[in-house]
């Protein structure tokens, strides 16, 4: 059974560490008729919940959720990229990882499964085990497996205490329990803390029997999306993180 709408509310504002007297204020509201909404004692029209979500920074998708919760209709349409509503942005996606070639580049989504992801990304998945790349493929799960690229992670401790820290940082962003149950995963009986002297952790990956490509990151999401689905997609793109990845990776 869903929870009501007004418990909802209380557990984001929680989640963003806020008083009602804090939220009432940024939302321009009483406290008294937040108590009420928060309680069940008054039910929030769809403006109202749009606006406290606004000041709490719910995802598109959980806004959808508490919006039903509290008997209006959803917001935010959400499509399949395939649909012919999203053929833009899925073009601008595909033009993105293309031009990124010939430096890896992914698509994920909300739970860190591959969408799309340009040759240079899927000629690193050479050698994993056929099993782990049938979708849905979990990019966290790929990047750690022992049949995937796990035992080519040369820094691997290093790399999995820095994909749980993000994952805990998400899930406390999103609340979504998947997110929080992969964190778990990720974490297993604990991580080392990563240096903190170090500007970015590096992804190094060993290619062949001698040769290793480390890697930065970066994470592009689309500006001000409306939609569920686009407000869910991250590009993940890799850069070389020294000089000798830069020259193997262009070919000379």
């Amino acid at each position: 059974m869903n929870a009501p709408a007004g418990e909802l509310i209380r557990d984001w504002r929680q989640r963003r560490h806020l008083s009602q007297l804090e939220l009432a204020s940024r939302a321009d509201v009483s406290t008294r008729h937040l108590s009420y909404i928060e309680t069940g004692r008054s039910r929030p029209t769809s403006s109202m919940v749009l606006r406290l979500c606004d000041y709490l920074e719910v995802p598109l998708r959980e806004q959808n959720e508490l919006l039903l919760a509290a008997g209006h209709a959803p917001a935010h349409p959400e499509h399949q990229l395939s649909d012919p509503p999203m053929a833009e942005a899925n073009a601008a996606l595909e033009a993105i990882l293309a031009a990124h070639h010939p430096y890896p580049a992914l698509v994920v989504d909300r739970r860190w499964e591959l969408v799309s992801a340009n040759d240079a990304a899927y000629s690193l998945m050479d050698g994993i085990d056929p099993d782990l790349l049938e979708p849905p493929i979990n990019v966290i799960r790929l990047s750690l497996h022992p049949r995937g690229l796990g035992p080519r992670v040369v820094n691997f401790e290093e790399w999995r205490a820095h994909l749980a820290e993000r994952l805990r940082h998400e899930y406390d962003a999103t609340g979504d329990p998947f997110i929080g149950e992969l964190a778990a995963e990720v974490a297993g009986d604990g991580v080392e803390p990563i240096d903190s002297s170090a500007l970015v952790v590096p992804l190094q990956l060993r290619v062949g029997e001698d040769t290793v490509l480390s890697f930065i990151s970066t994470t592009t999401v689309f500006g001000t999306p409306r939609e569920v689905t686009l407000s869910e997609l991250a590009i993940e793109a890799f850069y070389p993180a020294d000089e000798a990845t830069r020259k193997i990776l262009n070919g000379y």
